[in-house]
């Protein structure tokens, strides 16, 4: 998947998450399970970096740089970094699971233009409060009771 539909994936799962911790633990398998779905990558990385770092600074800007839901967009974005940083690779591969084993990064169905369509629109409603953080879901059933 395109960087930006990780981050606004990542976002709403730590919304959903309702702690930094979940969301830590819950971004990277998200990332898996988006690898995994068959997807086509934007040619260039510049473009997708960028919109990525824009997805993730509007999530920090709208729900609070250390919110679960900052934490889960990096969380669910982080293993894409190797693409861009020079990290260590053994033996020359990728160290992220989806991104060394050929059948698990797969080609074909959702076009990154769609990718971006749909992270723009979780990153929408994000941003009017849907799904409300988790604190506020639990508080306002308090108050109903």
């Amino acid at each position: 998947m395109i960087v930006s539909l990780h981050v606004a994936t990542g976002a709403v799962a730590g919304a959903l998450a309702g702690s930094r911790v979940r969301a830590l633990v819950v971004g990277p398998a998200l990332h898996l399970a988006a690898d995994v779905t068959p997807h086509h990558d934007f040619v260039t990385k510049r473009f997708e970096a960028w919109t990525g770092f824009a997805a993730l600074g509007f999530v920090a800007a709208t729900r609070g740089p250390f919110s679960a839901e900052t934490v889960g967009a990096a969380a669910a974005a982080a293993p894409d970094l190797e693409h861009v940083l020079h990290v260590p690779r053994p033996r020359g591969r990728a160290m992220f699971p989806s991104h060394r084993v050929p059948f698990l990064h797969r080609t074909g169905g959702i076009s990154a233009r769609g990718q971006l369509l749909v992270a723009a629109a979780l990153l929408a409603l994000l941003a009017t409060g849907v799904p409300p953080p988790r604190s506020r879901r639990a508080s306002a059933g308090r108050a109903a009771s």
